[in-house]
């Protein structure tokens, strides 16, 4: 057989493998160009309320700080640290021998005053009557009259050093000046305390409620005014606060915003904000860092989308693919500015009844047409019905 015939057998018994081939595995090759799989979102407008979280500490509802009036010794200590006292309980009793010896004094010398008083009224009045007998002179009834008031003046004056006096000496018993929880004493019994002093003898904190001081910035409060302005928000000053401790947990009780400062701190930037919560657990205590999470407005209309549904390119531009009235994927650049939950909040470039697609990105393209179906659309579906048994022969 020559070199030429050979060649062709090979080439021959080539060309009929390959046909063979094709004939068995021609039914099992995928077709190309369908449309394909996707997951998609219909977006809906709906309302929302922003928030901003911000970090705030715990400041007790009123403070007080308990010092002295008067200097003394201090004789005994009349509560338990960490109690809680009421106003008006006594605290303190300070060594008041000295204070007690100037109220008798007091009341020793308006004794006096009472009865020098007492006398000159008598007098006064046989002076009247002498008087007009002619029996004394004019002169001596003004001079008789005069004393009399003079004697009256006494009274009151002494009657005011008893009152300072009693002052003084209650003074020696200290008080609660308000009801809450009293921290630890720095005193004991002993001690020598002077009024005026320095440092405190103890300090009573009301827990219940309690107040959270956060601070936001100046800028955030521009905008938050402009979009208020501007009608896409609504205000929201008397939604409720949540507090998120410092575990990360969410307090039970829900705050109120009470009050915002009127000016701007110059060195941060900012201002402050009073948040008041209801704390009958005493959960909260001052000096605790605590976020607090303030609704800043209301959104009408508003677009949610999910975030897996938006793009973001190396520049920072986001954009999302969505499925067009031709059943086609387009790429929409849009705005968003904030998270709420697992979505984002559009600002720009998206419309109600715009198809997102959110699952299946990987295996389209702009321009591609593809087969939708709604997130959720399929575990709404219901389970079909389980096969029915084959009955038994008989």
């Amino acid at each position: 057989m020559s070199r030429i015939s050979s060649c062709r057998l090979v080439a021959l018994s080539l060309a009929l493998t390959v046909a063979l081939v094709a004939c068995k595995g021609g039914g099992e090759q995928p077709q190309q160009g369908g449309p394909g799989q996707v997951t998609v979102v219909t977006l809906k407008p709906e309302t929302v309320t922003l928030t901003r979280e911000l970090a705030g500490r715990a400041n007790g509802y009123q403070v007080a700080e308990v010092r002295p009036q008067v200097s003394g010794i201090v004789a005994k200590r009349l509560f338990t640290e960490g109690s809680v006292v009421k106003a008006g309980e006594p605290l303190y009793q300070l060594d008041d021998a000295a204070y007690r010896a100037q109220a008798n004094s007091a009341r020793a010398q308006l004794a006096r005053a009472e009865a020098t008083a007492s006398a000159a009224r008598l007098a006064a009045r046989r002076s009247g009557e002498l008087v007009k007998s002619k029996v004394i002179s004019v002169q001596d009834d003004e001079t008789a009259q005069a004393t009399w008031k003079q004697a009256e003046a006494d009274v009151l004056a002494a009657r005011a050093s008893l009152d300072a006096a009693n002052v003084t000496l209650g003074y020696a018993r200290i008080t609660a000046p308000i009801s809450g929880q009293i921290g630890k004493s720095s005193v004991t019994q002993g001690a020598l305390v002077s009024a005026g002093q320095a440092d405190p003898l103890a300090t009573i904190n009301q827990l219940d409620p309690i107040y959270i001081d956060v601070t936001q910035s100046s800028a955030e409060l521009l905008q938050l005014r402009r979009e208020l302005a501007a009608g896409r928000l609504e205000g929201a000053a008397e939604l409720p606060v949540d507090i998120v401790l410092e575990d990360g947990s969410t307090f039970a009780h829900k705050g109120k915003l009470e009050f915002s400062e009127v000016s701007v701190d110059p060195t941060t930037g900012s201002y402050a904000m009073r948040v008041r919560v209801e704390n009958p657990d005493q959960v909260l205590m001052p000096g605790m860092f605590v976020r607090a999470v303030l609704g800043s407005g209301v959104r009408p209309n508003a677009l949610l989308v999910p975030m897996q549904g938006v793009a973001r390119d190396p520049k920072g531009d986001t954009s999302a693919m969505v499925v067009d009235a031709e059943g086609k994927v387009a790429v929409r650049p849009v705005k968003v500015s904030r998270t709420i939950g697992d979505k984002w909040l559009v600002e720009d470039g998206l419309k109600a009844g715009d198809k997102v697609i959110v699952e299946g990105l990987q295996k389209i393209g702009p321009g591609m047409p593809v087969q939708a179906t709604e997130k959720g659309a399929e575990a709404a579906k219901p389970a079909a019905a389980p096969a029915a048994a084959p009955a038994d022969k008989q």
